[in-house]
């Protein structure tokens, strides 16, 4: 299958080839990133002008628009060059007048002469008591009443582009639309109640009441399905290539994972015992592993991990496990050297500081194998790193590279199997949209021992009671986070408001208690920035987000953040994650500046009733949106321009389940649902998978 198929092609040419549509008005269209007619099937109306005949204009509700029959009156010119041209008309109750500002008295005497019987249409409304229609949107004669649409379209627009020639465009791509072959599940089509594709794309634009603009209607229901259903279709394809792909079979015996179990001070949870068997069953079976481990703040992922790591090393192999930046790759290091000591396993660190001599000595250990178990950074991509045997790539805080650098890592891999960590709650819908390859494995309870964090709101007002509360505690002994405000502007006033911060807290507390952390620090300043926090040396650590993902200080038991209410939901959970790591009990405070606006209000309100990452981020995704969620630019989700996946999770569920099952049953698409799914992955530009079942 080599190229697009030839019914398609009328719909991927220029749209220039579009009646009406000339070189200026298609450069106007890909402003609203259409390239293609193609694009106009998938831009569809988002609401719709009600425009049936009525009686009069008396009974609307001004201001409306309003379609009357009327006998037209007298013309009058206006006594200024700027002013406007009016003509009384009367309907069958009372009168009104049109109104046309510039314009030529003697064309409209032609068109409206007194007397004459016409139609007109377009938005009324009332001025000194007077009700009028400024510049009709259709003016006809009566027996040509059935011109004017009963319900209009109304599409969303760009500069230069208006309602009539979008709605001409559109008409002219709905009659390139050639006839297309089911797709979809006819069981779950029948149950579902949707039409066939091009039903569905003709109704789509032609709604005719409200109802057909709302995204239950059954019509636009099936094309965000399409739309779900192409990307489902395309990530399953990309599963079903990577579980074709030989895996290593690593069959363990548990030995060394006993040794550390056996030397913990609590058991397992029963997630972690469930998502431990999920991930050995992948590990021991043929294909590769390509596994995601979802768990909140604390969920207890390392673990998990290092079992996993542990059962590569006792089937005769390697495992490595990478972290998104130095100072959480030596935390790993850190966290894991007890356990590896208890199972008498050798682990090592490598990142961009290890330099020549210590540098080669690693190097030749993992050739060899004497390095059962790396923890790195991306330094272990580099050219000269060779594994002895490697059968694990276990990948922490994943939403910091995508699709791609997953696959990069496979081809490194020489078979290994890949388990993806990540810290982020991803609401169910969005895990489907970006890890659909994947398989995943949840830890949705906390191990025993973790204390619940107290969440407090305080206005900024009251800053001089939070000084003296961090004050009591660091003469507890205890540690505390300050995070500073996200200033919009620039990352020069972000560290301008953390150093002032940083200023004003060691005046109040003393010299050499408070350090400072911010992102544009040389990261060896960063480092030692936070290793003085992480040694207790400070007692106090001022900074930027930079702390928000996975550093460790058991003994900080207050986190302070400043300005809550301007941080997404997502982001303040992760950073109250920072504390209730040790045995003290710990505070979150959230400073907010008053007034509060009424979503920044209930943002902070549901951090104060919650501490589950899940439940979090469906509100999150409620209120904010999925672009905003995850800044879809660089997360990876696909940009839908029917499917909405706030409101339409279960359908990306069903596309899901859909994709796989037909591809179980027809790995090669090539039954007649197999042949008209191609057809859909053609038309929704999903070539990434047409090149996957090509290259096959």
């Amino acid at each position: 299958m080599t190229g697009r198929p030839e019914a398609l092609f009328p719909l991927f040419a220029g749209l220039e080839t579009l009646e009406g549509v000339g070189p200026k008005t298609a450069l106007n269209f890909v402003q609203l990133g259409l390239q293609a007619p193609r694009d106009l099937l998938f831009t569809l109306p988002y609401s719709g002008i009600d425009r049936r005949l009525q009686d009069s204009v008396k009974d609307a509700n001004l201001p409306a628009t309003v379609t009357v029959a009327v006998t037209v009156g007298e013309h009058r010119a206006p006594s200024t060059k700027t002013g406007a041209y009016r003509i009384h008309v009367e309907d069958a109750q009372t009168s009104f007048q049109l109104v046309f500002f510039h314009a030529r008295g003697d064309y409209w005497k032609r068109q409206l002469p007194q007397g004459a019987r016409r139609v007109v249409s377009g938005r009324v409304e009332l001025f000194d008591g007077m009700a009028q229609m400024v510049h009709p949107d259709f003016v006809v004669a009566q027996e040509d009443a059935d011109q004017i649409p009963a319900f209009e379209p109304v599409y969303p627009l760009t500069s230069g582009i208006t309602q009539k020639l979008m709605y001409k465009a559109t008409r002219a791509t709905l009659a390139r639309v050639p006839v297309m072959e089911e797709w979809i599940d006819p069981g779950q089509k029948a149950k579902a109640g949707w039409p066939d594709f091009n039903v569905a794309v003709g109704a789509a634009h032609d709604p005719k009441t409200m109802a057909d603009v709302s995204a239950t209607a059954p019509a636009r229901e099936r094309l965000a399905y399409d739309e779900l259903m192409a990307h489902q279709l395309t990530l399953a394809l990309a599963r079903a290539k990577e579980r074709r792909k030989k895996g290593r079979l690593s069959r363990s015996d548990g030995r060394l994972q006993a040794r550390v179990l056996g030397a913990l001070p609590y058991k397992p949870t029963g997630a972690q015992t469930r998502a431990i068997k999920e991930i050995l069953g992948d590990m021991a079976s043929p294909q590769r592993m390509n596994r995601l481990l979802q768990g909140d703040v604390g969920a207890g992922k390392t673990l998990v991990a290092f079992m996993a790591l542990l059962a590569a090393v006792e089937s005769g192999g390697q495992g490595v496990l990478m972290a998104p930046t130095e100072i959480l790759a030596r935390q790993h290091l850190e966290g894991l050297q007890p356990l590896a000591e208890k199972a008498g396993v050798v682990l090592e660190i490598l990142t961009g500081r290890d330099k020549g001599a210590e540098r080669r000595a690693k190097l030749a250990a993992l050739e060899t194998g004497a390095i059962q178990i790396l923890v790195g950074t991306h330094a272990v991509f580099q050219a000269d790193v060779n594994f002895g045997d490697l059968r694990l790539a276990v990948v922490d805080e994943q939403h910091r590279f995508g699709v791609r650098q997953r696959l990069e890592l496979g081809q490194k891999g020489r078979l290994a199997d890949v388990l993806v960590m990540t810290a982020t709650p991803i609401p169910r819908s969005l895990a489907l949209a970006q890890y659909g390859d994947m398989d995943v494995s949840i830890l949705d309870e906390k191990p025993p021992g973790r204390k619940p964090i107290r969440t407090a709101l305080v206005s900024t007002d009251r800053i001089g009671e939070v000084v003296d509360r961090l004050r009591a505690a660091i003469n507890e002994g205890r540690q505390c986070y300050w995070v500073c405000p996200l200033v919009e502007e620039s990352e020069v006033s972000d560290l301008i408001a953390a150093e002032e911060r940083f200023k004003r807290l060691r005046a109040a507390l003393g010299e050499g208690v408070v350090g400072l952390v911010h992102g544009q620090m040389p990261p060896a300043e960063k480092d030692a920035g936070m290793r003085a926090f992480q040694s207790g040396q400070t007692k106090v650590l001022v900074a930027t987000t930079v702390i928000e993902v996975g550093v460790d200080v058991p003994n900080a038991s207050i986190i302070v953040i400043e300005r809550a209410e301007s941080f997404g939901l997502a982001q303040l959970h992760q950073l109250r994650g920072r504390v209730g790591r040790g045995q003290a009990a710990s505070t979150c405070l959230l400073m907010y500046q008053a007034p509060m606006t009424e979503t920044g209000r209930q943002r902070l309100e549901v951090l104060r009733e919650t501490e589950d990452g899940f439940v979090i981020a469906e509100t999150d995704l409620k209120m904010r949106g999925t672009g905003d969620l995850i800044g879809t630019a660089q997360s990876g989700v696909p940009r839908f321009r029917v499917a909405d996946l706030e409101r339409q999770a279960g359908l990306m569920q069903i596309a899901q389940s859909d994709a796989r099952r037909l591809l179980a049953e027809d790995p090669d698409l090539e039954s007649a649902r197999g042949k008209a799914a191609r057809m859909l992955l053609w038309l929704m530009r999903q070539d990434e998978a047409i090149r996957l079942i090509s290259v096959g």
